[in-house]
């Protein structure tokens, strides 16, 4: 299981290279929200060999809107690139995979794109996390995500239990896929997080003292990885 640690900035990045994972966001334009090109290329400098991820936004149903960005934060050096689906239909959903996918793959087929939907599907009325893994699979994309949609503080184990999340991994292995899951969550967490066994595991909030606004801290980043393995 490796740890994703998602910084804002240049700076935080540097706090958190010891992570496996290095996940470029900014979150004041949501849980996934987007940041800025040239961060993601500068946080990659300095990442060095390590994989960097970049999310690319709670996305609407606009395909080319996606498709577009998740081409931009490939070019701009990201491993991984995620996008979340905040929007419902299977159909409508397959679209925007497709669209991501192919835009990534075509060009850059070594790299991961991520699939996310919302453990809080069912308050935002987005599309349920069980429907996407044949989505994901059929379209040739890699990893299916879970994280939370809406960031007041209620983790993802407030909106799926650990029998839940077992069934979502499984699944998603099933399709030969890999499994994300993130959605504020803490150190306590953690044992059932290995019980559960994903792929990866997405922090930000934990390693910033518990309030995702604050800055990463190197030394919390540290501990969460001492704890993984």
């Amino acid at each position: 299981m490796q740890l994703l640690v998602s910084p804002s900035s240049i700076e935080e990045a540097r706090s958190s290279l010891s992570a496996d994972i290095i996940d470029v966001k900014k979150p004041s334009e949501g849980s996934l929200g987007a940041n800025f090109p040239w961060i993601i290329q500068e946080i990659k400098k300095i990442a060095g060999r390590k994989p960097v991820s970049a999310a690319i936004g709670d996305n609407e149903y606009k395909p080319g809107t996606a498709a577009l960005s998740a081409y931009g934060a490939a070019h701009a050096g990201a491993d991984y690139i995620k996008v979340g689906l905040m929007f419902d239909g299977e159909d409508r959903a397959r679209e925007v995979i497709e669209a991501v996918t192919t835009a990534v793959k075509r060009d850059f087929p070594e790299r991961y794109v991520v699939i996310a939907a919302y453990a809080d599907s069912a308050r935002m009325g987005t599309i349920s996390p069980f429907a996407i893994s044949s989505l994901v699979a059929d379209a040739g994309a890699d990893i299916a995500m879970i994280d939370t949609g809406i960031k007041d503080g209620k983790s993802l184990f407030e909106f799926m239990d650990e029998e839940a999340l077992t069934r979502f991994t499984a699944q998603n292995r099933e399709f030969g896929l890999q499994t994300a899951l993130a959605g504020s969550l803490k150190f306590e967490d953690l044992d059932a997080l290995k019980r559960i066994d994903p792929e990866i595991i997405g922090v930000r909030g934990m390693v910033c003292g518990g309030d995702r606004a604050m800055a990463v801290r190197a030394e919390l980043v540290e501990k969460a990885m001492m704890m993984l393995r």
